[in-house]
């Protein structure tokens, strides 16, 4: 990882210009300071580090070839890193630590990253001594609040670029994805914080790889099993997305890894994939990576420190010359490589090679080896700088601005502690107009730019912002991205791309878990009947309200229509009709026997009882009205009421008819006691019992509990059925047992008095009729139960019409026969005779 430390002792002149308030102090203006490096005694790998770093990453240069090694080397021997920072607590040029002598060289805070392992090396030296290190990348957790006061991060808050990968991967619905991290402390705090909320937000993972190891051991051939391992996985993998968590020298890794297939001979298809990368790694290479194409960069999309375009750097980058700068050892060591050249060390290296003449520019090289752009890391210590500079300027007060330099150096030892709390609550605007300062939780306040990678045949790059993360907008605005202006990797033509376990389920099915995967990945199956579901991946389907229904594709809710048997309607209107006909034919039937009143065949059984019997009929096929139209109260209090009542009168007169004939036979045998009961009496007090009593029970019925009108929501799928709710159901079947009742006792004595000799006997007839009567009405009951809606009411009508009807037919439509057909036989002798 890159270690960079800087002598901010070097800025002096630029300090004593802001504390002097000069006019020809140009600090407000972009001018890139000319340093003065901390250089050892020796070439010590120590003291190249500490120029290499300085220049590659202050003036924002591009990483270039051998930087990479130099990471490594850090990398796996972190005692260099105690070296440097020991290096800092020395005299200029002796390594004698906690001795220095020459005040002008004394380092008051320390520039370090961009990777995060580099801190806590370096803090086990320098916060012995309270020294301000400032971090420009990623950094470690520090538990400890004493040791975590000496860090100032200048790169923004890890926890936003976290959120803004997730906000990213929901914005384009990538639920299936891999992940690339490195086992160190940065890694696992992804996986301890971030995975769960990846999951939590309905994102899976495919699989979790670990970046394999870089080492510098003679066995090749292990390391290169291992990245061809990792990559064969990423390349037979089904998800499209690769969250690539880990910090700068992977990069040249990301480069490399399909080539390493090659050395063993493995085939394997190569994929696009849609790589996302932290702000942490920022592109690197080494020197034989010159000839390798970067096509594998294409379409990557990255996080980058926000950052704005400072005024005169590309000038000042055409300006570099290593041959007038002699203490610059490693810009000669980076000149060399990126122009493939060397300078003469001696005379008898004149003759060797290609020599670089020093007038080599800078931007001619591609892309690929140097960066003429700023970084959003080179950026971050550019403010680094200027905060350091303006902390200093607020520390130092009036009285000590005027002093020479060895004053201000002798109140800046005694009061150094204090540097922190300038930094802390330093505020600025930077050249490029951005202010500069950190937030109540001590992190910079700003985000991070959303880059997309596009490379091109000829080794080059652009890098296109596409997006942002801005912690200080508003929470809908906290991400925003521009995904028509992203170019995506070749293979998926410019079509956005999918990662998912499998397709979506769409509307009008859910979604079933797949034991043994992850929760990503799953089967549709179709919602149950009479639910809905109208969106993609519905977790459950759901009913609709009571005055909805759901479409033929179970996803949309369809508002009911009300409806109820009208005389709008055929069937209201036939139904009516037949009522209305059968009414007119009893009302003819009464007529004709009231105008026939004196008759035999009229005054046999029972002529008062007729005439009643007639009179209830006529009523019984006009309370079917009742049953048709929109319910209302009237209706649904009078016409389940006026039902049982009527026919309760109809079947009581039957009774009394039946009960009288069986009497007059048994009253015609000698001695018969049965003479006293032949009568009108009788039978009026067997009508007046039987009706009294369902009128009791329908008037208790109207009392505590009569009906009303109420909609049915769910018998019928697509109606909301207005009809009218019986109230008490309990009522309503005694109701319904009496009319019964009185049914079995008239048939039962018909029955039995059918064969009794007599040729005006209705007991026949009446048995008929009865037998008709009950047939109707236990057909009834299935059928009123196998129908809804509407077509209950319809049949309920229709058996009281077919009741009634056939009342009417098998008992009086003989004596009408004989009335109009045949009167001769209408006559006593023809009674006699039988």
């Amino acid at each position: 990882m890159v270690f960079f430390m800087a002598v901010i002792a070097v800025l002096l002149p630029e300090v004593a210009c802001l504390l002097s308030r000069t006019k020809a102090c140009n600090v407000g203006k972009p001018q890139f300071i000319k340093h003065k490096y901390f250089v050892p005694g020796d070439f010590t790998i120590a003291g190249i580090l500490s120029q290499f770093y300085m220049i590659s990453d202050r003036v924002g240069f591009t990483r270039h070839p051998s930087e990479e090694l130099v990471d490594e080397i850090i990398y796996f021997m972190a005692r260099w890193t105690y070296l440097a920072s020991m290096e800092l607590l020395s005299t200029r040029g002796r390594f004698i630590p906690n001795y220095k002598c020459d005040a002008k060289d004394r380092a008051i805070s320390v520039i370090a990253g961009p990777n995060s392992h580099i801190c806590p090396f370096m803090a086990n030296i320098l916060n012995v001594y309270k020294m301000p290190q400032l971090i420009y990348g990623s950094s470690p957790m520090i538990d400890d609040k004493i040791q975590a006061a000496f860090f100032h991060r200048f790169f923004p808050d890890g926890d936003q670029q976290i959120l803004g990968i997730l906000h990213l991967l929901l914005h384009f619905s990538w639920t299936w994805i891999g992940l690339i991290l490195q086992r160190n402390e940065s890694g696992d705090r992804f996986i301890q914080n971030a995975v769960p909320v990846f999951s939590q937000k309905g994102i899976c993972f495919e699989f979790t790889g670990e970046m394999a190891k870089e080492t510098f051991s003679n066995d090749i051939t292990a390391a290169f099993k291992d990245f061809s391992k990792m990559y064969i996985l990423i390349m037979n993998s089904t998800t499209n997305v690769i969250v690539l968590y880990c910090e700068n020298q992977v990069t040249v890794i990301v480069r490399m890894l399909p080539y390493f297939t090659e050395f063993e001979a493995i085939p394997i298809e190569r994929k696009d994939k849609i790589w996302i990368m932290p702000a942490q790694m920022e592109f690197t290479s080494l020197p034989f990576q010159k000839t390798r194409g970067m096509e594998f960069f294409h379409g990557v999309l990255t996080f980058e420190v926000s950052s704005k375009e400072i005024s005169g750097f590309n000038k000042f980058l055409q300006m570099g010359n290593p041959t007038s700068e002699v203490e610059d050892h490693l810009m000669r060591v980076f000149w060399e490589q990126a122009f493939e050249c060397s300078f003469p060390k001696d005379k008898l290296d004149e003759d060797a090679g290609m020599l670089c003449t020093g007038e080599e520019k800078l931007d001619k090289l591609p892309k690929s080896v140097f960066d003429t752009t700023m970084t959003g890391q080179s950026y971050s210590i550019y403010n680094t700088v200027y905060a350091v500079a303006h902390a200093l300027q607020a520390m130092f007060p009036p009285k000590h601005r005027t002093r020479a330099k060895v004053g201000r150096e002798m109140f800046l030892t005694q009061t150094a502690w204090q540097f922190h709390h300038y930094l802390r609550t330093m505020s600025f605007n930077n050249t490029a107009g951005e202010k500069i300062s950190f937030n109540k939780n001590g992190n910079l306040d700003t985000g991070f730019d959303i880059i997309n990678w596009v490379t091109f045949p000829n080794e080059t790059f652009v890098k296109f912002k596409v997006g942002k993360i801005d912690p200080a907008a508003s929470p809908d605005k906290l991400f925003t991205i521009s995904a028509q202006d992203i170019i995506w990797p070749t293979m998926f033509n410019q079509v956005l791309p999918l990662s998912v376990c499998n397709d979506n389920c769409y509307s009008g099915s859910r979604k079933m878990k797949i034991e043994g995967k992850p929760f990503c990945c799953y089967d549709c199956l179709p919602c149950a009947k009479g639910k809905i579901s109208n969106q993609m991946d519905a977790v459950d389907c759901f009913q609709c309200s009571e005055d909805q229904y759901p479409n033929k594709a179970q996803n949309l809710c369809i508002l009911k229509t009300t409806t109820f048997l009208s005389y709008n309607e055929p069937l209201g209107i036939t139904l009516a009709s037949v009522s209305l006909f059968l009414s007119f034919i009893t009302a003819l039937v009464l007529g004709i026997f009231i105008k026939q009143w004196d008759t035999p065949i009229v005054k046999a059984n029972n002529r008062s009882l007729t005439y009643i019997l007639l009179i209830v009929l006529l009523l019984s096929f006009l309370c079917s009205l009742l049953f048709i139209g929109q319910p209302d109260q009237g209706k649904c209090f009078m016409r389940q009421a006026a039902f049982g009542i009527i026919f309760s009168v109809a079947l009581s007169c039957i009774l009394g008819k039946t009960i009288i004939v069986v009497l007059a036979f048994m009253a015609t045998r000698p001695g018969s006691k049965m003479r006293k009961w032949v009568g009108n009496r009788l039978a009026f007090s067997i009508v007046l019992f039987c009706s009294l009593t369902q009128f009791t029970i329908c008037t208790v019925w109207l009392t505590i509990s009569p009906p009303f009108p109420d909609s049915d929501m769910h018998s019928v799928a697509e109606e909301i059925v207005l009809e009218c709710n019986e109230g008490s159901t309990t009522m309503f079947y005694i109701v319904l047992s009496f009319l019964g009742l009185l049914t079995s006792v008239s048939f039962t004595v018909a029955f039995l008095a059918r064969k009794l000799p007599d040729s005006f006997n209705e007991a026949k007839f009446i048995t008929f009729s009865m037998l008709v009567f009950c047939s109707v009405w236990i057909s009834f009951v299935p059928t009123y139960l196998s129908t809804k809606g509407k077509y209950m009411v319809a049949v309920e009508i229709f058996s009281i019409l077919a009741s009634a009807a056939g009342l009417l037919g098998c008992i009086f439509s003989p004596k009408c026969y004989i009335i109009i057909l045949r009167p001769d036989l209408n006559t006593k002798e023809q009674l006699r005779k039988k």
